[in-house]
Protein backbone atom coordinates (compact mmCIF):
# COMPACT_ATOMS: atom_id res chain seq x y z
CA UNK A 1 0.00 0.00 0.00
CA UNK A 2 0.98 3.62 -0.55
CA UNK A 3 1.71 5.37 2.60
CA UNK A 4 3.32 8.13 1.49
CA UNK A 5 2.12 11.09 -0.80
CA UNK A 6 1.93 9.70 -4.15
CA UNK A 7 -1.34 9.33 -5.19
CA UNK A 8 -2.78 11.57 -2.99
CA UNK A 9 -4.39 15.09 -3.80
CA UNK A 10 -1.61 17.98 -4.28
CA UNK A 11 -2.08 20.23 -0.95
CA UNK A 12 -2.31 24.01 -1.61
CA UNK A 13 0.41 24.81 0.21
CA UNK A 14 4.07 22.62 0.47
CA UNK A 15 4.66 24.18 4.26
CA UNK A 16 7.06 20.50 4.68
CA UNK A 17 8.84 21.24 1.72
CA UNK A 18 11.82 23.08 2.06
CA UNK A 19 11.99 24.67 -1.30
CA UNK A 20 12.15 27.70 -3.19
CA UNK A 21 10.50 26.05 -6.50
CA UNK A 22 7.24 24.56 -4.14
CA UNK A 23 7.20 28.38 -2.53
CA UNK A 24 7.14 29.99 -6.03
CA UNK A 25 4.79 27.07 -6.86
CA UNK A 26 2.43 28.06 -4.13
CA UNK A 27 1.78 31.36 -5.22
CA UNK A 28 2.46 31.42 -9.08
CA UNK A 29 1.16 27.75 -10.34
CA UNK A 30 -2.17 28.01 -10.09
CA UNK A 31 -3.31 27.60 -13.81
CA UNK A 32 -4.54 30.98 -14.22
CA UNK A 33 -2.29 32.97 -12.02
CA UNK A 34 0.45 33.11 -14.72
CA UNK A 35 -2.22 34.48 -17.19
CA UNK A 36 -3.52 37.05 -14.81
CA UNK A 37 0.23 38.29 -14.57
CA UNK A 38 0.66 38.19 -18.25
CA UNK A 39 -1.86 40.69 -18.67
CA UNK A 40 -0.86 42.73 -16.16
CA UNK A 41 2.16 43.39 -17.90
CA UNK A 42 0.54 43.64 -20.94
CA UNK A 43 -1.24 46.76 -19.06
CA UNK A 44 -5.04 45.16 -18.23
CA UNK A 45 -5.33 46.77 -15.09
CA UNK A 46 -8.89 46.51 -14.31
CA UNK A 47 -11.21 43.34 -13.09
CA UNK A 48 -13.79 43.40 -15.88
CA UNK A 49 -10.33 43.51 -18.40
CA UNK A 50 -9.23 40.51 -17.30
CA UNK A 51 -12.83 38.67 -16.71
CA UNK A 52 -13.48 39.88 -20.33
CA UNK A 53 -9.89 38.73 -22.23
CA UNK A 54 -9.46 35.87 -20.08
CA UNK A 55 -12.75 34.35 -19.99
CA UNK A 56 -12.43 33.68 -16.38
CA UNK A 57 -15.07 32.97 -13.71
CA UNK A 58 -15.83 36.19 -11.73
CA UNK A 59 -15.10 33.97 -8.39
CA UNK A 60 -11.72 32.61 -9.67
CA UNK A 61 -10.71 35.87 -10.57
CA UNK A 62 -11.80 37.35 -7.45
CA UNK A 63 -9.97 34.75 -5.92
CA UNK A 64 -6.46 35.17 -7.50
CA UNK A 65 -6.19 38.72 -7.31
CA UNK A 66 -6.90 38.51 -3.61
CA UNK A 67 -4.19 36.35 -3.28
CA UNK A 68 -1.73 38.48 -5.71
CA UNK A 69 -2.63 41.48 -3.10
CA UNK A 70 -2.21 39.68 -0.35
CA UNK A 71 1.15 38.18 -1.23
CA UNK A 72 2.54 41.73 -2.57
CA UNK A 73 2.36 40.91 -6.43
CA UNK A 74 0.01 43.17 -7.07
CA UNK A 75 -1.71 46.71 -5.12
CA UNK A 76 -5.21 47.72 -5.30
CA UNK A 77 -5.28 51.49 -6.51
CA UNK A 78 -8.78 53.52 -6.82
CA UNK A 79 -8.91 55.17 -10.10
CA UNK A 80 -12.26 56.27 -9.60
CA UNK A 81 -14.03 58.00 -6.44
CA UNK A 82 -17.80 58.14 -8.46
CA UNK A 83 -18.50 55.42 -8.30
CA UNK A 84 -15.45 53.96 -6.15
CA UNK A 85 -13.22 51.76 -8.50
CA UNK A 86 -10.08 50.08 -8.14
CA UNK A 87 -7.65 49.10 -10.73
CA UNK A 88 -4.55 46.26 -9.86
CA UNK A 89 -1.17 47.64 -10.48
CA UNK A 90 2.07 45.33 -10.52
CA UNK A 91 4.03 45.72 -7.53
CA UNK A 92 7.91 45.82 -7.97
CA UNK A 93 7.87 42.11 -6.29
CA UNK A 94 5.74 41.74 -9.18
CA UNK A 95 7.55 43.33 -12.36
CA UNK A 96 10.77 41.31 -11.15
CA UNK A 97 8.14 38.20 -12.10
CA UNK A 98 9.21 39.50 -15.97
CA UNK A 99 11.97 37.64 -16.91
CA UNK A 100 10.47 34.35 -15.46
CA UNK A 101 6.87 34.46 -17.36
CA UNK A 102 8.84 35.68 -20.87
CA UNK A 103 11.40 32.59 -20.32
CA UNK A 104 8.13 30.38 -19.73
CA UNK A 105 6.40 32.26 -23.00
CA UNK A 106 9.29 31.60 -25.15
CA UNK A 107 10.26 27.83 -23.86
CA UNK A 108 6.40 27.13 -24.77
CA UNK A 109 6.92 29.23 -28.17
CA UNK A 110 9.80 26.41 -28.92
CA UNK A 111 8.41 23.82 -27.64
CA UNK A 112 4.47 23.74 -27.84
CA UNK A 113 3.33 25.91 -30.98
CA UNK A 114 3.24 24.60 -34.06
CA UNK A 115 3.12 27.64 -36.07
CA UNK A 116 4.54 31.20 -36.21
CA UNK A 117 5.04 33.24 -32.89
CA UNK A 118 1.88 34.93 -31.08
CA UNK A 119 3.80 37.88 -30.10
CA UNK A 120 7.09 39.57 -30.30
CA UNK A 121 8.92 41.14 -28.10
CA UNK A 122 11.62 43.63 -28.66
CA UNK A 123 13.96 46.44 -26.93
CA UNK A 124 12.05 49.45 -27.21
CA UNK A 125 15.29 51.87 -27.65
CA UNK A 126 16.63 49.84 -30.23
CA UNK A 127 13.78 48.21 -31.92
CA UNK A 128 15.71 44.90 -32.08
CA UNK A 129 13.73 41.41 -31.09
CA UNK A 130 14.76 39.79 -27.57
CA UNK A 131 16.08 36.13 -27.57
CA UNK A 132 14.91 33.36 -25.66
CA UNK A 133 16.35 34.91 -22.46
CA UNK A 134 15.15 38.44 -22.63
CA UNK A 135 18.52 39.68 -23.98
CA UNK A 136 19.03 42.09 -26.57
CA UNK A 137 21.34 41.05 -28.73
CA UNK A 138 21.82 44.69 -30.55
CA UNK A 139 22.53 46.05 -27.10
CA UNK A 140 23.99 42.87 -25.25
CA UNK A 141 21.76 44.18 -22.17
CA UNK A 142 18.84 41.81 -20.47
CA UNK A 143 16.04 44.27 -20.82
CA UNK A 144 13.86 45.10 -17.92
CA UNK A 145 10.03 45.08 -18.14
CA UNK A 146 9.76 48.81 -18.95
CA UNK A 147 11.92 48.45 -21.19
CA UNK A 148 9.94 45.81 -23.37
CA UNK A 149 7.89 46.30 -26.44
CA UNK A 150 5.26 43.63 -27.19
CA UNK A 151 3.56 43.25 -30.85
CA UNK A 152 1.62 40.75 -32.30
CA UNK A 153 3.54 37.87 -34.08
CA UNK A 154 2.58 36.67 -37.49
CA UNK A 155 0.44 33.48 -35.21
CA UNK A 156 -1.77 35.71 -33.16
CA UNK A 157 -5.36 34.74 -32.88
CA UNK A 158 -7.80 37.28 -33.69
CA UNK A 159 -10.24 37.68 -31.04
CA UNK A 160 -13.19 40.36 -30.61
CA UNK A 161 -12.67 41.44 -26.91
CA UNK A 162 -11.47 45.50 -26.33
CA UNK A 163 -8.66 44.62 -24.76
CA UNK A 164 -7.42 42.39 -27.40
CA UNK A 165 -8.16 45.02 -30.03
CA UNK A 166 -6.27 47.48 -27.65
CA UNK A 167 -3.19 45.33 -28.24
CA UNK A 168 -3.07 45.42 -31.86
CA UNK A 169 -0.48 47.75 -32.31
CA UNK A 170 3.04 47.34 -31.15
CA UNK A 171 2.79 49.19 -27.00
CA UNK A 172 5.10 48.86 -24.30
CA UNK A 173 4.91 46.67 -21.75
CA UNK A 174 3.29 47.91 -18.51
CA UNK A 175 1.58 50.75 -19.74
CA UNK A 176 -2.26 50.77 -18.96
CA UNK A 177 -4.86 49.53 -21.40
CA UNK A 178 -7.58 52.24 -20.88
CA UNK A 179 -11.02 50.32 -21.58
Amino acid sequence: MNSGRLGSVLPKEYSAENCSIARVMELIGERWTPLILRDAFFGIRRFADFADHLAIPRAVLTDRLRTLVQRGVLERRRYSEQPPRQEYVLTDLGVSLWPVLYQISQWGERHLNEGPPRRLFRHADCRTELDGYGFCPACAVLVPASGVEVDNGPGAADHDDRVSRAMVMPRPLLRPIQS
